[in-house]
């Protein structure tokens, strides 16, 4: 068997996709985007894909290191999540070879459902309470919600409680024995972060997460240490490298991404990894049914999952949805809050080409906002 053929297509909302073929016809799917930056993660693939044409696609392993490691200057998002669209592909070619899902090909089960949460918004609070009665109504046990807009350098009372508020009104409406997890962005800066984690503590977050950027993972260390509540981290660090000092520094969850932190074969060890620091894996993925599914094969086979993050109903979803580029929506059909495990080979989806091609005559340009104080400088979004 060798590789024919690495094509991409760029499809609404702000997803990019990956189909690479082979000679006797089995054709797998990856998920390679940096949001914000698909057209940048598209040109990486046509350059990796010149290595790939004409080999086998089973050495999946060896093509992760060449990928990834070949070019002198190495790393980023956007040559990880190149590296992660392609191996998602690969692994999913071998599924479809083997007559196997992926996480039969990693060992084995440990689960037979994985529990899934919903996102909320938070920043705009506005209809928060009614956004997670729907969401518990759909059987959903969890949410996750930005914790705010945008926050001055250091966060104001008036801001800190804002936050308080908005976990509380989170808490009241899901009751002691559903969880919501907060999302800080980074927008706090540690000093802030330090006093929202202590007012929220109370209100007993399943986990904060992005408290800092992940250039001052210097200071987790610190932050952790102040704090009872679990702190995770991870959607913006590439691989194992980046993981460790986060672990080393206690945090509770980690939160690769399978689209960004080099695909299954990283996320696989970095798993491993966070299991010898006793932390948890909750897989960051607010992307497409691809970057869902590679996820759900990982949580499937891994003994430290926590729960899974996933993009039905997420704001960023105007123009497409979860289910816009699949023929079956089955493997996403969510039971009390929970996907079910299927044997069905591969990634365990089917794609949808002609919706996938069609898409891709259109494309987007999508962009994150920019924020700007009221001074006029620059914020974190």
């Amino acid at each position: 068997m060798k590789i024919t053929r690495v094509e991409t297509f760029l499809v609404p909302p702000r997803w990019l996709f990956c189909r690479v073929e082979t000679d006797d016809g089995v054709v797998g799917w990856g998920e390679p985007v940096v949001e914000g930056r698909a057209e940048v993660v598209r040109a990486a693939v046509d350059v990796l894909a010149e290595y790939l044409i004409g080999r086998d696609p089973l050495r999946i392993q060896d093509h992760w290191q060449v990928l990834s490691k070949g070019g002198f200057y190495r790393g980023g998002p956007v040559l990880s999540s190149a590296v992660a669209g392609i191996d998602q592909a690969l692994w999913d070619i071998a599924g479809k070879a083997y007559g196997a899902p992926v996480h039969a090909l990693l060992g084995g089960p440990v689960r037979d459902r994985v529990r899934v949460y919903a996102w909320v918004g938070g920043d705009e609070p506005v209809r928060l309470t009614d956004e997670i009665t729907a969401q518990v109504e759909a059987g959903f046990t969890a949410v996750k919600m930005n914790a705010a807009g945008r926050t001055s350098p250091i966060a104001t009372a008036a801001e800190t409680a804002a936050v308080v508020a908005r976990v509380a009104a989170a808490r009241e409406a899901l009751g002691p024995e559903r969880d919501v997890a907060v999302d800080l962005h980074g927008r706090f800066g540690a000093a802030g972060a330090r006093r929202v984690l202590h007012a929220i503590e109370p209100l007993h977050p399943l986990f904060v997460e992005e408290p800092l950027l992940p250039e001052q993972g210097h200071l987790l260390a610190g932050l952790v240490g102040a704090t009872s509540v679990p702190i995770a981290t991870g959607e913006r660090l590439y691989g194992r490298a980046e993981f460790l000092p986060a672990l080393a520094a206690g945090i509770a969850v980690a939160q690769p991404d399978l689209s960004h932190a080099g695909g299954i074969s990283e996320v696989h060890r970095i798993a491993a990894l966070a299991e010898t620091y006793g932390a948890q894996l909750a897989p960051h993925c607010p992307l497409g049914p691809i970057a869902l599914a590679a996820s759900l094969q990982i949580a499937f086979c891994t003994s430290n999952f926590l729960i899974q993050e996933q993009s039905r109903g997420i704001h960023y979803n105007k123009d497409a949805d979860l289910l816009s580029y699949v023929v079956d929506t089955d493997p996403f059909r969510f039971v009390d809050g929970q996907a079910l495990r299927t044997g069905l080979p591969g990634l365990g989806i089917t794609v949808d080409e002609t919706a996938v091609r069609a898409a891709d005559r259109t494309g987007h340009a999508w962009r994150n906002p920019v924020w700007r104080h009221p001074d006029g400088s620059f914020a974190e979004w």
